[in-house]
């Protein structure tokens, strides 16, 4: 017979040999929690179509924070994170950074939207940031560092950030003077040759798009994540491109994202991503950045509660950048009366949010158009009328912001037919357009400026043979009409106050050819 504490000294070598069996040396656990593209909705909303209370930043902060405590993580924050709703743009962004850093968010990579506000504001975000703000494809802006690298539960994780290349024309020009947007793919590929061998793991914190993520994992070997935003892609499970796990979280908070990976010498074993819907009906609240939010939204509703019309019907502005919409057609004829202009030609994707059937409040105009634009006229020939509307048209594929939104012009189109060809018939104040002919065009500064790649509008101001520039100001006479003194979403509001109800059809402005 054994003695016992032979039978003892057996069983636990068993036990040990078997821990060693499941547990490989070297093991180790890591879950990642995303989010993109906030745009500074913190407080749950209802989206059109649904009744239902949807996002939260505190109930996002709230289930954040229970997945915490189950393994090791990062929270990460993939752009676009301080700009959009009039919560965050009232502070320029600062509300957003608050409740980030009350979060506990890990890293953060800019997005095209962070300049919004200019150099400066931006530097006076990232300062106040308890995170770094990554971009490693933008020189000339000493507070973006290019990446951080994290240890967690023994794994060195560095987390290289990069955004968009058309960020300068995403944003006001002046909002970017003096930078450079690198190529992303040979940006990355150099980090990841100066970082693989002195890290664990590799994450590529984007804000390029879901697509431009995929060339990417195929054009740079070595990546192992890429957590995603800017195509506000709700990427309902990971994706594999080679050896590199792509993922998305959609918009506004809308979901969380869950990465949970396992990690053996240097290389994935498992993964395991799923998205996780927010909203107020499943997911409570944390206490503490509800506080934030509220703190802020009070300051908001002081300033934007005032009704000051009435929508006779739902304005929607999620079909503007892919067919004409009753909000585009609603605003662009807003901006071609107060400048009298012939016609008037914006940019879809500078319409933010929609406008839901019923009061309307300052807020609501500040929501639709939350940046600093004012109205702007210029001296355009049809054939550059023509132009512009086939660059409009010219991302419709992948929804880019720049399509048209018109007044005072009717066109058709194909879009089947190669880039540049789309356009067929035009007609400007009930007739034909005369390529040679001038008319007078409204739009905003930014497009004006050049802004989302409309340089035919920026050429045609300094064909000008008197234009120069003194103290910032612009001096054109294909300019002819300019008020820099009062933003678009102030004359908006003032027209909808004036109107009181307010209401746009789509009425065949944009056709596709056949209709």
């Amino acid at each position: 017979m054994k003695h016992p504490e032979t039978s003892f000294i057996f069983l636990l070598t068993a036990v040990i040999i078997l821990m060693v069996t499941v547990l490989p040396c070297g093991a180790a656990s890591l879950r990642i929690l995303y989010v993109n593209d906030f745009h500074g909705f913190a407080e749950s909303h209802k989206r059109i179509g649904s009744d239902e209370l949807q996002g939260g930043i505190a109930h996002c902060a709230f289930r954040a924070a229970e997945l915490r405590k189950e393994k090791p993580s990062l929270l990460l924050a993939a752009g676009d994170m301080i700009q959009g709703d009039t919560w965050a743009n009232l502070f320029a962004g600062r509300s957003s950074i608050d409740v980030m850093n009350e979060m506990g968010f890990d890293a953060m990579v800019v997005g095209n939207h962070e300049f919004d506000f200019g150099k400066a504001v931006l530097a006076r975000r990232i300062e106040e940031a308890k995170f770094p703000v990554l971009a490693a494809n933008v020189t000339g802006f000493d507070p973006l560092k290019p990446y951080v690298i994290r240890e967690i539960d023994g794994l060195k994780i560095a987390i290289i950030g990069v955004v968009t290349e058309e960020t300068p024309s995403a944003t006001h020009p002046s909002n970017v003077a003096g930078l450079q947007f690198l190529p992303v793919t040979k940006t990355v590929e150099r980090y990841v040759t100066e970082l693989r061998d002195k890290v664990d793991l590799i994450v590529v914190l984007s804000h390029i798009g879901y697509n431009a993520d995929m060339a990417l994992a195929s054009a740079v070997k070595g990546i192992d994540v890429i957590v995603g935003g800017h195509s506000h892609t709700k990427a309902v499970k990971e994706i594999m491109v080679g050896n590199t796990i792509i993922v998305q979280a959609y918009e506004h908070v809308l979901a969380l994202g869950v990465l949970d990976l396992t990690v053996e010498d240097g290389r994935i074993t498992s993964v395991s991503d799923r998205l996780e819907n927010i909203a107020p009906a499943t997911v409570k609240k944390d206490e503490k950045v509800a506080a934030i939010v509220e703190n802020y939204a009070c300051q908001v509703r002081q300033s934007m509660e005032k009704v000051i019309g009435e929508a006779t019907l739902d304005l929607n502005a999620d079909n503007a950048r892919s067919s004409e919409s009753n909000l585009g057609n609603l605003v662009a004829d807003i901006i071609k009366k107060e400048s009298g202009a012939e016609a008037a030609i914006i940019n879809g994707g500078g319409l933010r949010t929609s406008i839901l059937k019923g009061p309307v409040t300052v807020g609501n105009i500040y929501s639709v158009l939350p940046f600093n634009n004012y109205i702007i006229a210029i001296r355009l020939t049809g054939q550059q009328i023509k132009d512009a509307l086939e660059y409009g048209l010219s991302g419709i594929e992948a929804k880019e912001g720049r399509f048209p939104q018109v007044s005072g012009i009717y066109f058709t189109f194909s879009p089947t037919r190669e880039t540049g060809r789309r356009v067929g018939t035009i007609t400007i104040g009930g007739g034909p357009v005369e390529l040679s002919r001038q008319y007078t065009v409204a739009t905003n500064d930014f497009l004006a400026a050049g802004g989302d790649g409309y340089q035919m509008f920026r050429e045609a101001i300094r064909q000008a043979s008197d234009f120069e520039i003194i103290g910032g100001t612009i001096k054109s006479s294909n300019i002819a009409y300019n008020d820099a003194g009062r933003w678009l979403r102030d004359v908006v509001a003032a027209e909808v106050q004036k109107e009181k109800k307010i209401g746009s059809a789509v009425e065949g402005r944009i056709r596709t050819e056949g209709e």
